[in-house]
Parts: structure tokens; sequence; C-alpha cells
């Protein structure tokens, strides 16, 4: 069964591709991103079928958290796909937010686990461990998360946290799914052991076959199963023509300036998957259509998701269907709140299914 999501642009909003967590490099944001706001793209992607919205996090937005806890009093039954970044807060202590946030929302929370790719941000919110170590961090931060909503008093001694006699004293009733991504090897160990839904970028479908199933078969070996999820940007429009003439409009809209500054930053960067998303535009506007439909424009100002499939509503959905493996779509598009119509009566309206329970 296919799920569909949608993006709450916290950073703000406008007509033009920017940074999405961070403020240097961000085009012109003309829609602030205040609770108003972002609950109009929030009702519009629940009313257009998306089970829930993703929530970024970084320096450059608003805490998702908080927004989402009052984004949630103003949406009935849209999940919040929380991102959080593990390390910046005690395991336990998130456990306790979590509990607060079901209780609000009526169960309608999940995490998105974010281990963090750039290290001058990192280290700017007064985090300096390194890329390995970071995920062997997570690794626990999840186990500890994890025991805690179990809610039996637990002890866990590891590398990076210590408790003693922890828990909630009673069960957490809905635990949140949660959601993780990384390419590189020790994000992989953490994604197969921990996670419920594994995150990737959007690549050529075999990059995302290959994946799919190495992840499902590093997952076995523990005894797990995954779920499988893609984020990646849709420009749809009646034809063909209009879609790709939409792309071009982006595309003049990113100055060489922004453009150079953004592939300066993510070439500092130690995230693998931002190294793959980086190469599959090669930080120049020459031969960004890598795939039918698959244009890399997206990821030469924005960091993270860096294609979108561009088209007419059935090559979308066409596309989409030849991510053989991928359970779940993160989807948006600028501006997020039009774009949530455009794209939930173009693409979910011939491939809706239930929103989870």
């Amino acid at each position: 069964m296919t799920t569909f999501h949608w993006f709450l642009p916290t950073a703000g909003d406008g007509d033009q591709v920017g940074a999405a967590t961070v403020a240097a490099g961000a085009a012109a944001h003309v829609r602030a991103p205040t609770v108003a706001y972002l609950s109009e793209v929030a009702r519009a992607a629940e009313e257009a079928g998306f089970a829930s919205v993703l929530t970024p996090v970084g320096a450059g937005c608003l805490d998702p958290l908080v927004m989402c806890t009052a984004i949630a009093q103003h949406t009935t039954t849209l999940r919040m796909l929380v991102a959080f970044r593990a390390g910046f807060t005690l395991p336990t202590l998130l456990a306790q937010q979590a509990q607060a946030f079901q209780w609000i929302s009526g169960g309608r929370l999940a995490l998105n686990v974010v281990t963090g790719g750039d290290q001058q941000e990192q280290r700017a919110y007064g985090d300096f461990v390194e890329h390995d170590g970071r995920y062997a961090r997570t690794a626990e931060y999840l186990q500890v998360l994890r025991s805690t909503w179990k809610g039996e008093r637990f002890d866990f001694h590891g590398d990076y946290y210590h408790v003693e006699c922890g828990g909630l004293g009673t069960p957490l009733a809905d635990v949140p799914p949660i959601y993780f991504g990384g390419a590189s090897p020790a994000a992989e160990d953490v994604a197969a052991r921990h996670a419920d839904v594994y995150l990737m970028w959007g690549e050529p479908p075999a990059a995302i076959a290959e994946r799919v199933a190495r992840m499902r078969a590093k997952a076995a070996e523990h005894g797990r199963t995954l779920r499988f999820g893609l984020r990646i940007h849709v420009i749809v429009r009646d034809d063909a023509d209009q879609a790709w003439a939409e792309a071009d409009r982006l595309l003049r809209g990113m100055d060489p300036a922004r453009i150079a500054a953004a592939q300066a930053r993510f070439a500092r960067m130690d995230s693998v998957g931002q190294a793959r998303m980086t190469a599959l535009n090669g930080g120049t506007a020459d031969g960004l259509v890598i795939a039918p439909n698959l244009w890399a424009g997206v990821g030469l100002v924005r960091e993270g998701a860096g294609t979108a499939l561009v088209g007419s509503p059935a090559e979308i959905r066409a596309r989409l269907a030849e991510y053989e493996g991928v359970d779940e779509f993160i989807l948006s598009g600028w501006p997020h709140l039009e774009e949530a119509h455009r794209v939930g009566a173009a693409v979910l309206d011939q491939s809706r299914t239930p929103v989870p329970a």
C-alpha cells in the first residue's frame, strides 16, 4: 500500500527553489512561516489526501516540534512527520515530549531522525562529534527512546548515554513510527537495526532498487523488515511542455552566485547522501535530466532532496510506479500551498490509499 506525504516549509515559502533548513543561499521567501500560513499548507495537504507533512529541522527553520504542536490544532487527521536532531536533546526528554504530543494531537506524531551532515552547522549548535560517531550516538539514542516508551523501568549504559531507572512509568499507547535516512555504511547499519521507514532522496529507479534490495537484506540479518520512502519534488502540469516550462522558470530563478554558494557549502559537508545528490547535477545547469522525467536542477541550490519529477499527471504517476519497493513518497513543490492541491489532484486522486491508522 503506497502512502503519500507533503512538506511543511518552516523556513518560509515562495515560488522559487530555496534552501530548506538554512538561511544562507535561500531564495527570497515571500510568505513567512507563520502558524496561520503553515496551517493553510497543512490543511491543503489534509484535504488533498496526504497522510502527513514532513517538517524539517535546521538552523534556518523554526523548531519543528513546537510548530507542529501548534499546527496540529488546525488539522484533524493529518500526521506530523517531525524531524529531530539525534544528540541535541536527551532521548528520555524527547520520549516525554512525544508522549505529550500524542496526547495533544490524538496520536498523530511520526519522527524523522536527522543525524546531521554539515559539520559547520553541527558545531554552531555545539556538537563536535564526527560522522561515524554521530551514527553510533544515534543508535544509542533510538535504543533509549524506544526503551523509554515501553513504560517499564530500565537502565542503559552506552558510550553516549547513561540512564538509571528510566521509563515513562506507563507504556506509550501510540508509539510514533521512526523514519530514518542516510547513505553511508554507518547510516545503513543504524537504519537496518532501528528504523521503521528507511528514507532515500530521489535518484534514478535502478539506483533506488539497488538500495532497497541491500537495505532489505541488512534488516533481515537483524530479524527485521523495513518500509521504504522516497523524498522527491514534483513539477506537474496539464501537459509535459507546461511542466518543463515551469522547471525552466525555476532554473532561471537560481542566480549563479546562489548556485556557487550552495555548491561550496555542499562540498564541505560529510554527508554521503548529499554527495550523491551533488553528483547528479555536477554543480552546473547542463545535463540536468538524469532519467525519464527526473530533473536534478533542484539540487543546484537546495540541500538534501535535490531532484524533481517533471511532467504531465500520467507521466508523474508512471515514474512513481517505477520505484519498485518504495512504499511511501514525500512530495513537495513551490509554493507549497497551491502545489499541495495541484499534486493531490494530479497524482493522489489516481493512486490514493487509505491513511494509515
